[in-house]
C-alpha cells in the first residue's frame, strides 16, 4: 500500500497521530527502527528500572564529557521498541504548568496557550481519580491511574509538605499544580498503559496502519517537496513514499537527527559533513534542555519501605504476584507522591519537582547502602542551560553527538542548592521525621554552597526529558524549526511532532506533553479547526509575589 501518511518514530506522538489519523480513514504506514514491547519487563510497572538499561529496547545513547560536571559522561535513554520512550519510562503523569504552554504562545507558538491545549490533553485522557470533567477527560485512550499509597511513607512525605507550610493539591494535572499530593501514572489495570498499548495497537486494528520495521536514513526530498522515507530494513534498502506528507517523530535526539541528515539544518554544519543543503535551518538541534535531578536518600527508622523485596526472593514474589495475580508492588511504578513548589518569592508558579520513592536506589537498579531507606528525587524545572544535537558523521547508523551543556547557567546552582535546603526542611517536619533515622546523601556534612555544589557537580542526573531541538515559533523566526502547524520552514509536505518542537521544557515529565503534541499535531495534518479553546482559570499562588509558600 502507498500511504497518505509516512511516520518516523512509534513514540508518544507518533502513537498518537498514527491513532487520529487511521481513526479519520488515513492510510499511515508507521517506520519504527525497534521492536515489540511484549514482556514482562516492559509491562510490568514494577520493573521500570530494566528496560531503560536494557539494549534490546534503548538506543543507548550518551552525552559529551559534560564540562560543568566535572567532565562525566551521562546516559540519554530513548526507547527504542513501538511506544517509544513511554515504553521504557517512570510512566509518571504530568501535563506541566498552564504558564508553560502561555509562555510557548508568547515564543511565537500561537494557538498552543494553555486554553489552547486543555482540551487536547482532555481529549487524550481517561482519568481515573482525577478533579473532574471541568478539568480532566474521562474517555480518551491513555488510562491515567494514582497508586494505592498503602505505604505510609507516602501520605507522611505528603503531611511533612503541608506541615512545612505548603499548599496540598487533590490533582496537581487539575486546576492547582502547586503543593504536595497524590502522583499520577500512565498504569492501567497494573500494567504499563504506554503509547503503544494505548495509541498504536487500536490503530492497527483499523486495517489503515502498517509498521515497518528498519533505519530511517534521511527524508526523500524532490523539488523542495518531501515525498517518502529512505528505510534500510531486513530485505535491504527502499524508500516508502507518502502519498500526502512525512511527519517525523523520532524523538528531539533522532529527529534533529534525521531533519540534518536530510539538507535541513545549520548550513555549515551539513557541508561539513558533505550533506547538500536544501533548508539552511540555524535552530535544528539547537536549544536541547533537560531537566536534572539529584536523589536525596535517607536510612529509614522502621522496616517498611520496599527494600524488604531487594533480593532474588523478594524479585520472585513481586513478579510472580504480579504475573499470576495482577497484584502487589510490582502493580505500581512506586512514585504514588509527589509535590510542586516555588523556590522562592517572586517566582510565579513552581520551578521545583519531587517524586518521592519509598526504597533507596539508582535509575540503574542499585540498591544504596545502609538497607532500608527512601528517597526524593528534586531538581529544577526551568533551567537556563541549552544544548545541543549535531551530526558525528552523515551516517545514519552513528549516534548524533549530544552536549546539554548541563548547569552552564550560575542560576542553575542557586535554584539546586534551593533544592537541597528546602528539602532538607521538608524531611525534618513531624510527619516525616519519625521515619529519617539519618540522611545518606548527600550526607549532613554537606552544608556549605561549596560543599553542596561539589556532590551536585558528582552526582546530578538527567531526569531524561530532553526537548527543544527543532523548536516551534514564527516563521519568520530564523532559529524556528517548525511553525505552530508543526509544519518544517523552508520545506512542503514535511512535519514534525514530538518534544522536539517544545519551545521551553514543561514543568514536570514529558510524556503526558509528547502525546498532547501528537493529539494536537493530528488535527493540525488533517486540515481540522482545532478544538475550542477552554478558557479554565488556572490557580496561582495568590502570595507568590512576596512569598516563597
Amino acid at each position: 500500500m502507498v500511504a497518505d501518511y509516512v511516520i518516523v518514530g512509534a513514540g508518544s506522538a507518533g502513537c498518537a497521530m498514527a491513532y487520529r489519523l487511521t481513526e479519520a480513514g488515513k492510510r499511515v504506514t508507521v517506520i519504527e527502527f525497534g521492536g515489540s514491547d511484549f514482556g514482562p519487563f516492559i509491562q510490568m510497572p514494577g520493573a521500570l528500572s530494566y528496560p531503560m538499561n536494557m539494549p534490546v529496547y534503548d538506543w543507548g545513547l550518551k552525552s559529551e564529557p559534560e564540562p560543568h560536571l566535572g567532565g562525566r559522561v551521562l546516559a540519554t535513554p530513548r526507547g527504542k521498541v513501538i511506544g517509544g520512550s513511554s515504553s521504557i519510562n517512570g510512566m509518571v503523569y504530568v501535563r506541566g504548568h498552564a504558564k508553560d504552554y502561555d509562555t510557548w504562545a508568547d515564543m511565537g507558538a500561537s494557538g498552543w496557550s494553555y486554553a489552547d491545549v486543555l482540551p487536547y490533553f482532555k481529549r487524550m485522557e481517561h482519568s481515573h481519580g482525577g478533579e473532574g470533567a471541568e478539568w480532566r477527560g474521562q474517555n480518551g485512550p491513555l488510562h491515567i491511574t494514582r497508586g494505592p499509597r498503602d505505604n505510609p511513607l507516602f501520605n507522611a512525605f505528603i503531611e511533612a509538605g503541608a506541615a512545612a507550610g505548603y499548599p496540598v493539591t487533590q490533582d496537581y494535572n487539575g486546576r492547582q499544580q502547586e503543593g504536595f499530593g497524590p502522583m499520577e501514572a500512565t498504569i492501567w489495570k497494573g500494567r504499563r498503559w504506554s503509547a503503544a498499548n494505548a495509541y498504536l495497537k487500536p490503530a492497527m486494528k483499523t486495517g489503515n496502519l502498517q509498521v515497518v520495521r528498519g533505519l530511517a536514513r534521511r527524508v526523500v526530498i524532490e523539488n523542495g517537496r518531501a515525498v517518502g522515507v529512505e528505510v534500510d530494513t531486513k530485505s535491504g534498502r527502499q524508500v516508502i513514499r507518502a502519498g500526502a506528507e512525512v511527519i517525523l517523530a523520532a524523538s528531539s535526539i533522532n529527529s534533529p537527527k534525521l531533519l540534518m541528515l536530510s539538507g535541513i539544518g545549520p548550513a555549515a554544519h551539513l557541508k561539513e559533513h558533505g550533506i547538500a543543503v536544501v533548508a539552511d535551518r540555524p535552530g535544528v538541534g539547537a536549544n536541547l534542555q533537560d531537566h536534572m535531578e539529584i536523589y536525596m536518600q535517607f536510612q529509614a527508622t522502621q522496616p517498611i519501605t520496599l527494600y524488604k523485596y531487594w533480593n532474588l526472593l523478594g524479585k520472585a514474589w513481586v513478579g510472580a504476584n504480579w504475573l499470576f495475580l495482577g497484584r502487589g508492588p510490582g502493580t505500581s511504578n512506586q512514585f504514588e507522591a509527589c509535590g510542586f513548589i516555588r523556590s522562592r518569592a517572586g517566582v510565579e508558579y513552581p520551578d521545583i519537582q519531587y517524586h518521592f520513592l519509598p526504597i533507596a536506589v539508582r535509575y540503574d537498579g542499585k540498591a544504596a547502602a545502609g538497607g532500608h531507606g527512601f528517597q526524593v528525587h528534586v531538581g529544577p524545572m526551568r533551567s537556563k542551560s541549552r544544548g545541543s544535537v549535531t551530526l558525528r558523521s552523515d551516517r545514519p547508523e552513528d549516534a548524533p553527538v549530544i552536549r546539554f551543556n548541563y548547569m552552564s547557567d550560575p542560576e542553575d546552582w542557586v535554584d539546586f542548592r534551593a533544592c537541597v535546603r528546602l528539602t532538607r526542611e521538608i524531611f525534618a517536619q513531624d510527619p516525616m521525621a519519625q521515619y529519617v533515622k539519618q540522611e545518606i546523601q548527600p550526607g549532613a556534612g554537606v552544608q556549605s554552597d561549596d560543599e553542596i555544589d561539589a556532590f551536585i557537580r558528582e552526582h546530578a542526573e538527567s531526569a531524561y526529558h530532553p526537548c527543544g531541538t527543532a523548536r516551534m515559533g514564527r516563521r519568520d523566526d530564523p532559529m524556528a524549526v517548525v511553525d505552530p502547524e508543526c509544519r518544517v520552514i523552508g520545506v512542503e509536505g514535511l512535519r514534525l511532532a514530538d518534544s522536539s518542537i517544545f519551545p521551553q521544557v514543561t514543568n514536570g515529565n514529558l510524556n503526558g506533553p509528547s502525546i498532547m503534541t501528537g493529539e494536537k499535531a493530528a488535527d493540525h495534518i488533517l486540515g481540522r479547526q482545532p478544538l475550542a479553546p477552554l478558557n479554565n482559570e488556572p490557580w496561582i499562588n495568590p502570595a507568590w509575589a512576596t512569598a516563597q509558600r
